[in-house]
């Protein structure tokens, strides 16, 4: 047997139905197997795989074991002459495997083989080709000096920046998303080290392979589309730590004395440093809107302040210091945090939501006016000033953010892409279907069909190019069962990133796609959407939780003497308020692995049921209904009966 294809998937189902379509096409005539291990995804990829690719072998794991070990699964128990490690968020070209073919038998010393990879927009990915993570390499990647110098040979050495993309280069290090390797390359150097769960095996393996006496390769004459990230977050903690432990990992095993030190002395600092990078990052992204709110209500109640005092009062004077640090910043906090719980920061144009959480700030300003001592209590016209400067400062700021992000005022008004399907017109009428399902409004232009009768067409294959620039198309649709990965790779190589991608498989109800290469991919299915999967709900959720331990407080005399509750509420009290569990949330004895994560709860939607009269698949449905329709009112709703019933 000549090759075996190895896949390592974890809960991206639709990406890999496209990757396992395509791998497909390229086995054609190649006499080979393709492996997929499933580390217990929760996703349905497993059910997808059985049903759509019945010639796969496929592993099922009961748990995630982590990459290098499922690989190793498949590699020990594969026969081909060749192995390809493949990711399952990747697409092939049809002749991507012959070529790889042909250049390993030409060329007896190569060990492994990687080839030119693109993303999602059809960029060239730098870690195409790369070298060993040296002290100095890894400095340089850390601090930013190879991104500053992509070219140069002493800055950019992790990317290799002075090799040509174009050109076939020895190189040290190839990717772990395609890594065509060498069997008997294999057996002398080693499989994947399992030391490693995620990152770095990659590394360590080209390495080995390089010290057993072969040669690693990339071999830029076919091309991939890698969309990356789509099994981990890159902007999270949890990424930084994986990614320089096992760098970690790697200098301890292959470095020694004063340079292994310091080597991971330097990669301990980086995990600091990128830590605190990211936590800022992370903490920016969500607090600057608000911040900028925040300054821009204060200010404003100032200048209203000195307004009012010399047009209605006379006295420039009039109002008390104490209006500076406790009256403003109250207005200003409330102002601003109702709006974060009405949603208004979720979406940031929102003008609906923006307004709705100033109205709701206002009317809470005004009930706490009332309580305040008279001391306190400055002028209700100045409030209610205030609360009309807070509308029209944020909206105007927004209208400020809309124009430099999009060069224009119609905020509200999503610009809804022009879309382009690239297929037969029997395949384009069922992207419609699925994007009329999904609800995702597309301005479609039309179809360029490629196969079948072309009355309907716009143009010709050829005519791309123009077409896209005569009728200002934003969005593409490749249907993969009437188009080539050869024919999709060239078009988005030509056209660049200007224009987002997306791809369908045949008979598939998820159109994927990535527009960047650090951030998630883009998914249009007809799957269920939960409500408490959804960013405000989840907080709305959390806000739920922290009232409730309030009004329990309040309400402590009740449960504490008559409620027989009181146990499960003592013993959970803290654990909720301090955010390690949720009030209400799934049963832990129901397999919940296919519903959004929740915290565990200390009361489920069967509270106060019967459940001894419910079957299993009765309260699969339970909990399913509470993941889709939930709502505040659904979890005040078992609250309230636990008490009530003192269940």
């Amino acid at each position: 047997m000549r090759l075996s294809v190895v896949i390592v998937n974890y809960n991206v189902r639709y990406f890999l139905e496209q990757c396992l379509a395509s791998v497909r096409r390229a086995m054609q005539g190649i006499e080979g197997e393709v492996w997929v291990v499933d580390n217990h995804s929760a996703d349905d990829s497993v059910r997808m795989v059985q049903k759509q690719f019945p010639e796969v072998r496929l592993i099922a794991n009961q748990n995630n074991p982590g990459f290098a070990v499922a690989n190793n699964q498949a590699i020990r128990q594969s026969t081909g002459e060749y192995v390809l490690l493949l990711n399952p968020d990747t697409l092939v070209e049809e002749d991507t495997f012959q070529k790889c073919l042909d250049f390993m038998d030409a060329h007896p010393d190569a060990g492994a083989l990687g080839c030119k990879l693109i993303d999602g927009s059809g960029k060239y990915l730098p870690e195409s080709k790369r070298g060993f993570p040296s002290p100095w390499v890894a400095f340089c990647k850390t601090f930013g000096l190879s991104a500053l110098f992509p070219h140069s040979r002493m800055f950019n050495r992790y990317y290799l920046g002075h090799l040509s993309e174009n050109e076939t280069h020895e190189v040290d290090v190839l990717a772990g998303c395609f890594m065509f390797m060498r069997r008997t390359a294999l057996d002398r150097s080693g499989l994947l080290d399992e030391a490693f769960f995620m990152y770095g095996e990659d590394i360590d393996l080209s390495y080995r392979i390089v010290k057993a006496g072969f040669k690693n390769y990339y071999f830029p004459d076919t091309r991939i589309i890698h969309y990356k990230g789509e099994s981990t977050k890159k902007g999270s903690l949890n990424y930084v730590r994986t990614f320089y432990q096992a760098m970690i990992i790697f200098s301890r095993k292959h470095f020694t004395g004063s340079r292994a030190g310091i080597f991971v002395l330097m990669l301990q600092g980086a995990i600091w440093l990128r830590a605190g990078m990211t936590l800022s990052q992370n903490f920016f992204r969500k607090i600057w809107l608000p911040l900028l709110d925040l300054i821009l209500i204060y200010a404003g109640l100032w200048l209203v302040k000195d307004f009012w005092a010399n047009y209605f009062y006379h006295d420039p004077d009039y109002f008390q210091s104490s209006v500076l640090w406790f009256n403003f910043p109250l207005y200003s906090l409330v102002w601003v945090i109702s709006v974060w719980l009405g949603g208004g920061y979720d979406s940031r144009y929102d003008l609906g939501r923006l307004m709705r959480g100033l109205g709701f700030g206002t009317l809470l300003l005004l009930a706490i006016y009332g309580l305040l001592d008279l001391d306190y209590r400055p002028s209700r016209a100045q409030l209610l000033l205030g609360a009309l400067w807070a509308a029209g400062a944020t909206a105007g700021l927004r209208f400020v953010l809309h124009f430099k992000e999009f060069g224009n005022f119609r905020i509200g008004q999503n610009r809804i892409k022009n879309l382009l399907i690239i297929g037969s017109e029997a395949e384009s009428n069922r992207v419609q279907e699925v994007l009329r399902q999904t609800q995702h409004s597309k301005n479609l232009i039309g179809t360029l069909v490629t196969t079948g009768p072309a009355e309907h067409s716009l143009g010709n294959p050829d005519q791309l190019t123009d077409i896209v620039r005569i009728y200002d198309v934003n969005e593409i649709v490749f249907c993969s069962k009437d188009l080539t990965t050869n024919q999709i790779t060239r078009w988005m190589t030509e056209l660049g990133p200007q224009v987002s991608y997306k791809m369908v498989a045949a008979e598939s109800l998820g159109i994927i796609g990535s527009s960047s290469p650090n951030e998630p991919g883009e998914l249009y299915t007809v799957d269920i959407r939960y409500n408490i999967a959804q960013p405000g709900q989840r907080r709305n959720k959390r806000v739920l939780d922290l009232a409730w331990c309030i009004f329990l407080v309040i309400t402590s005399p009740y449960w504490l003497l008559v409620s027989r509750n009181r146990a499960l509420i003592l013993k959970n009290w803290l654990a909720v308020f301090l955010g390690r569990r949720t009030w209400v949330s799934y049963a832990e004895s129901t397999d919940n692995s296919s519903l959004p994560p929740l915290k565990p709860g200390v009361f489920n939607p069967s509270s106060g049921l019967n459940v001894t009269a419910f079957s299993e698949p009765m309260l699969t449905r339970l909990h399913f209904l509470y993941a889709k329709d939930w709502s505040i009112w659904r979890d005040l709703g078992i609250l309230f009966k636990t008490l009530k019933h003192g269940i």
